[in-house]
């Protein structure tokens, strides 16, 4: 077992090494091979962190152009990516809401309305975090930062804490918040920041655009399925003892009053917001860049002061994905155009002939949600597998803009499966309203519900966009 840094930094470097000196396979060039040996142990740095991942991500670039892998040029190639760049400007919109209040202030609205019941409170927080999660590309930021607190001021106003009064309404909210989380982190690109890796690899493995409008049409119909069923499902798997809660709109009301009316700053955040919704669906009819329109929204808050330059400076989340989002696109793209995920993809859709690409899909994509397991980062898994499931996937027949859905919207679902599996999963699991075998057992059952959802529902509907 590696318990140290240092011994897990030994082993990142070691399996590095070990795959650079191994017999090369036929019809790779030195270059490719070479290549495929620092992409392996950068995902293995990211998996086993001896360092923070943006760390990981900056010394492999280093490595890769140091030992001529790759020119200067291309090893830096990542960091002007625009993609890079929306989910960036995507943390400074999230900045907004988190500092003006306006994420609260919408899920309290929506609690005054409507909470009236345990269930309707889990409808609450679905909705709540489908409004601000185009704004927000950390799940961590919008679960953890804004909802997580509001839901844990609830538990205690219901005095249902961890032990004996766990069940009285805490664990279902805190699992039932959480699992919503999972759901809307797949329905918008800039929902949580692996989905613009993913955006970026289909482009460079399979040729395939998916700008913020379509990935948001693709997703509508099977997320609000999904949001639909989550809460009930979470309901019955972890029924709460409180069915009732007429207390919870006066709560609401009474929050609301102490935050006092709109102040400038959301009023800004809020019509800015608006209007980059409006200008990234329509983004396909303008001719408008989405990139360049976060750019020019952030501005715009700059400007009306909802944020100030020191919050774009010290907005650490946004830097450090820059970072490791960049680093990893140089060595995803130097990866794909030396030649191995041709020469893998052939590889392997070679030995599935006589498989219809329909059940080499299948399978894929049911390997790529279950083997999240093995992860506790979203990111690392999309680095590790994506590209090459894609191309497998692809090389077998699958329709590829298909291919590149199916497997992309599972990016955020997978999320659901454990207490470690995405980064807002150890805060509302580590506020003790559950065991173990209690969160595994939910994100189970809700893992097959998102499944069905998004992998046979969502194909249906892509169908009937004509998206494949």
């Amino acid at each position: 077992m590696l318990k140290t840094n240092m011994q897990k930094g030994i082993f990142t470097v070691l399996i590095g090494i070990i795959i650079w000196f191994c017999p090369m396979p036929a019809g790779l060039k030195p270059e490719a091979w070479h290549m495929f040996a620092i992409f392996v142990s950068t995902i293995v740095g990211f998996i086993l962190h001896p360092l923070p991942i943006g760390a990981v991500a900056l010394i492999a670039v280093g490595v890769t152009g140091f030992l001529k892998v790759l020119k200067p040029a291309a090893a830096l190639s990542g960091f002007g990516n625009a993609t890079i760049w929306l989910i960036v400007s995507a943390f400074l919109f999230a900045k907004g809401f988190i500092k003006t209040g306006l994420g609260k202030r919408i899920a309290y609205k929506i609690m005054a309305a409507i909470a009236t019941s345990s269930l309707k409170l889990g409808y609450t927080m679905a909705f709540t975090d489908l409004i601000i999660a185009p704004a927000t590309p950390s799940n961590t930021a919008r679960g953890g930062g804004i909802l997580f607190p509001i839901v844990r001021s609830l538990c205690a106003a219901f005095e249902s804490e961890p032990g004996p009064t766990a069940k009285k309404i805490g664990s279902y909210l805190v699992a039932c918040t959480f699992q919503n989380n999972c759901i809307t982190s797949s329905m918008f690109i800039t929902a949580v920041a692996p989905n613009l890796l993913v955006v970026s690899l289909a482009a460079e493995t399979a040729g395939v655009e998916i700008s913020w409008g379509l990935w948001a049409l693709a997703c509508i119909v099977p997320g609000l399925l999904a949001l639909i069923i989550c809460p009930y499902l979470v309901y019955k798997v972890c029924p709460p003892d409180l069915k009732e809660t007429p207390e919870a709109p006066q709560i609401a009301r009474e929050e609301l009053a102490k935050m006092g009316p709109m102040t400038g700053g959301e009023k800004i955040v809020l019509g800015t917001f608006i209007l980059a919704l409006a200008l990234w669906a329509t983004s396909s009819f303008t001719g408008f860049n989405a990139t360049m329109i976060a750019l020019v929204c952030v501005g715009i808050m700059l400007v009306g002061g909802a944020i100030e330059w020191n919050d774009v400076t010290t907005e650490k989340g946004a830097w450090d994905t820059l970072v490791w989002m960049g680093g990893l696109m140089s060595l995803a793209t130097g990866l794909a155009k030396s030649g191995f995920v041709a020469w893998f993809a052939k590889g392997v859709a070679g030995s599935l002939t006589g498989i219809s690409w329909l059940t080499a899909l299948i399978v894929l994509c049911l390997v790529n949600m279950y083997v999240h397991y093995a992860f506790a980062s979203l990111s690392a898994h999309v680095g590790a597998v994506y590209a090459a499931f894609l191309a497998v996937a692809v090389a077998a027949g699958a329709p590829p803009m298909m291919a590149a859905l199916a497997l992309g919207v599972e990016t955020g679902i997978m999320g659901c499966l454990t207490h470690y599996a995405t980064g807002p999963a150890p805060i509302f699991f580590g506020a003790e309203y559950h065991t173990q075998p209690e969160w595994w057992k939910i994100g189970f059952i809700c893992s097959i519900s998102s499944v069905i959802c998004f992998l046979v529902i969502g194909p249906i509907w892509w169908k009937v966009l004509g998206l494949w």
